[in-house]
C-alpha cells in the first residue's frame, strides 16, 4: 500500500511539474507577443524561450510536439533577425 501511495505521489508531482512548465511557456509566449506588437523583441527573452522550448521538447506529450516545433521555429526566426543563430 505504501508503494502504491508513493507511485501516486510521483504521478501527481509529474503532472504539477508539467503544468508549471506549460504555464512558463505560455507566459513567455505572451511576453514575446507583447514585444512583437511594439516592434522590438528582446534577445534575452528569445534566448530564454529557446531554453524553455528545449526543456519542453525533452518531456513533451507527442500530441503537442508539432506546436512546440512551430513555436521554436518562430523564436529562431526572431533571433535570426537580430543576427543570432542558436545551435539546433
Amino acid at each position: 500500500a505504501l508503494l502504491a501511495l508513493q507511485a501516486a505521489d510521483d504521478a501527481t508531482t509529474g503532472r504539477r511539474k508539467a503544468v508549471k512548465r506549460a504555464n512558463s511557456l505560455l507566459d513567455m509566449l505572451e511576453d514575446i507577443q507583447a514585444d512583437l506588437l511594439i516592434g522590438q523583441v528582446g534577445e534575452g527573452r528569445l534566448n530564454r524561450a529557446i531554453s524553455l522550448l528545449q526543456q519542453a521538447k525533452a518531456q513533451i506529450d507527442p500530441e503537442l510536439e508539432a506546436i512546440v516545433a512551430d513555436i521554436e521555429l518562430r523564436v529562431r526566426v526572431e533571433l535570426a533577425k537580430l543576427g543570432r543563430y542558436p545551435a539546433l
